[in-house]
């Protein structure tokens, strides 16, 4: 396998210059003062043109082409031949991008990261506008650069979610609309059923960092291998198996922010820890597609982090950091308090039934603004009125609570929003699977031994880093494509009784 072998060396280099462009990033988000910005971006935007060029040039073609020939013939599970199918996939994509472009958008996303925070921080949306019609003009030329068949929202898409395209999302969420919609309606008419004062006392924020601390790592987040810091918006990135840090923010009069915005991180973090060593350094470490990637974080956040079962090993010990909140608190009630369905403005604080109308309110916003139906200087009010037309409510200002509360445009990640729902759907598939296959797992949670579910994980999802495309790994894991209706039966079931419907 000589071929193999000067193809994994060579793309060794890519591999380094795209996780130390993630240091940059990560001690951006987390250490550095304001005045690095314009040195930052440039920074970044040097390692990415080095990372690109490196990756496009002609004699990464020619490895790969030499590698492809050695590989053929081999077993499609083979790691070699997988290696093969990733990269080829990979640079021709690349190769379609100049790598001029590939910087101006590192350098550009660097500098709106900065103008973003401030504009959030005072709610000021028109100064965000500029650098936002520069990014979508950015996003529009690097989709005609990768090139689509049908919508240009599919070239973008197809960078977070290999292989599935604008209509498939549109299906998926026009399926969950017809039982989604009703539900929320007849949950809304409910709402006073469960009372979610005990969430939003006063909690202490080091006691918080204290406890979420524990949680994670007992279910197993590798602190050895990682760290949690504070950030404006919580995130998860790599810069090896063996270095995965995560970030959360706290609210001192709602604890969930942090607690479940941690275990979700540990989701996302324990994926990337799970690799097989053997990728390491290589364009198969990681995750197939963030589509996959959020299932894990939903799985352990929602499924697992806001369960009953789950709650009966954690509850005693919350309840002795803050007696004074939750001491005549009982658990039921804490339980259903934790799962209290609001008209929440807030993507990353939304509770699970009305989550996934916060994301296809992002995605008809992305695709307009994308396709140009939706002027930058307008996007605001467009939010504002999905925003009462799904939930009922308009956001009091642009910033926290509004347009600008998420990180995601100021970084140019156009077309990453849908894979949050796709990840939701995809997590109650797992879980049903895991259930099946290892049907010890409930009484392990109630005993607080989390490892039958993380070796399962382990063994069927995060080992295979990138080595299966989403589809195809969805079908080995649970021999059907992605669904809809297992995550509808989850919600309505849970929800339902909590709510007493």
């Amino acid at each position: 396998m000589e071929e193999i072998e000067h193809l994994k060396t060579r793309l060794a280099d890519v591999v380094h210059l795209n996780h130390a462009a993630a240091v940059l990033g990560w001690d951006q988000q987390v250490n550095m003062p304001p005045g690095g910005a314009p040195a930052r971006a440039e920074q970044l935007a040097t390692l990415s043109r080095l990372a690109h060029e490196k990756f496009t040039a002609e004699e990464t073609g020619r490895l790969v082409e030499a590698a492809a020939a050695q590989v053929d013939g081999l077993d499609y599970d083979s790691d070699a031949a997988a290696l093969v199918r990733v990269v080829k996939h990979d640079y021709e994509l690349a190769t379609r991008v100049p790598a001029a472009l590939v910087a101006e958008l590192a350098r550009l996303t660097s500098q709106a990261h900065e103008v973003w925070a401030k504009a959030r921080a005072e709610a000021d949306f028109a100064a965000f506008v500029p650098m936002l019609e520069r990014i979508l003009d950015l996003k529009r030329q690097e989709a005609e650069a990768l090139g689509y068949q049908e919508r240009m929202y599919d070239a973008l898409l197809d960078q977070y979610e290999p292989n599935m395209k604008t209509a498939d999302v549109e299906r998926l969420f026009d399926e969950l609309r017809v039982e989604l919609v009703p539900f929320v309606a007849q949950v809304f008419a409910n709402l006073d059923a469960v009372d979610d004062s005990p969430v939003h006392k006063k909690y202490d924020i080091a006691r918080q960092a204290e406890f979420g601390l524990k949680v994670i790592e007992r279910i197993g987040y590798d602190m050895a291998r990682g760290r949690q810091d504070k950030s404006v918006h919580p995130f998860t990135t790599e810069f090896s198996i063996g270095d995965v840090r995560i970030t959360t923010r706290y609210i001192e009069d709602w604890m969930p922010s942090a607690l479940f915005g941690s275990i979700h991180e540990a989701g996302h973090a324990m994926y990337e820890q799970g690799s097989n060593p053997a990728f390491e350094g290589t364009f198969l470490a990681g995750g197939t597609s963030l589509g996959v990637h959020e299932s894990q974080s939903r799985l352990w956040e929602n499924v697992i982090g806001r369960s009953r079962a789950f709650w009966g090993v954690f509850y005693g010990d919350l309840q002795k950091l803050f007696p004074e909140q939750l001491g005549d608190v009982s658990l039921e009630a804490f339980y259903k308090a934790i799962n209290a369905v609001t008209r929440s403005l807030i993507r990353v604080e939304a509770d699970e039934v009305t989550y996934n109308l916060h994301i296809m309110l992002r995605f008809e916003l992305e695709k307009d603004l994308l396709e140009g139906r939706l002027p930058v200087r307008d996007l605001r009010d467009a939010w504002n009125a999905k925003m009462e037309a799904y939930l009922g409510i308009t956001p009091p200002d642009d910033g926290r609570h509004g347009v600008l509360q998420d990180v995601h445009w100021s970084s140019g990640l156009i077309g990453y929003f849908p894979t949050y729902s796709l990840g939701n759907f995809l997590s109650v598939q797992y879980w049903n699977k895991a259930l099946q296959d290892v049907p010890s797992i409930p009484d392990d949670i109630a005993r607080g031994e989390f490892g039958s579910l993380l070796g399962w994980l382990r063994e069927n999802i995060h080992r295979h880093g990138r080595k299966y495309w989403p589809a195809e790994l969805t079908e080995r894991v649970t021999g059907e494509p992605i669904q809809v209706g297992p995550f509808l039966r989850y919600l309505k079931e849970k929800y339902t009784d909590i709510y007493g419907l």
